[in-house]
């Protein structure tokens, strides 16, 4: 089953599966607590589903340090890699955030390039921009679902 829709007028659009309820409802409920405990719960929904392109994205959000946070990103990034291939996407096409089920995917590159800005990975940090741009040239960061206030390393 292929989860790529034809546009007559340009390139195909993926979508991903939706992450299940057993995934996203201990992921909601681990923001609704504070601090270490948050990141905590964040990281045992990760022990029992290491799919979840939530999950991965969260945790970059609650990272340590620039370091902890880039790592959480990059597994996000490349286990979205792997969902987008295996629902047909082939390199290029749109990935919108219009669709729920991308955010986790996109929230992780975004993520990722904020991070390796960060940490002085400048050429990265541009790629990851570029390609946001090309998945979604609509992208905000501000409408994603399931994001920490606010996105970015926790101080």
């Amino acid at each position: 089953m292929s989860n790529i829709s034809l546009n007559t007028g340009g390139l195909p659009q993926t979508v991903l599966a939706p992450e299940p309820a057993e995934i996203l409802q201990p992921l909601e409920h681990a923001l609704t607590l504070a601090g270490d405990e948050r990141r905590s719960a964040v990281a045992a929904v990760l022990v029992n589903y290491p799919r979840s392109l939530f999950g991965w994205a969260l945790l970059g959000d609650l990272g340590r340090d620039p370091i902890e946070s880039y790592a959480a990103y990059r597994v996000g990034y490349h286990r979205g890699l792997d969902h987008l291939r295996q629902s047909g996407w082939r390199g290029s096409g749109f990935v919108r955030s219009e669709h729920v089920p991308n955010h986790g995917f996109l929230h992780a590159l975004f993520g990722l390039g904020a991070t390796a800005h960060l940490i002085g990975e400048t050429d990265e940090a541009q790629r990851c921009g570029t390609f946001i741009a090309q998945l979604d040239p609509d992208f905000d960061p501000e409408r994603l679902v399931l994001r920490v206030a606010e996105s970015g390393p926790s101080s």
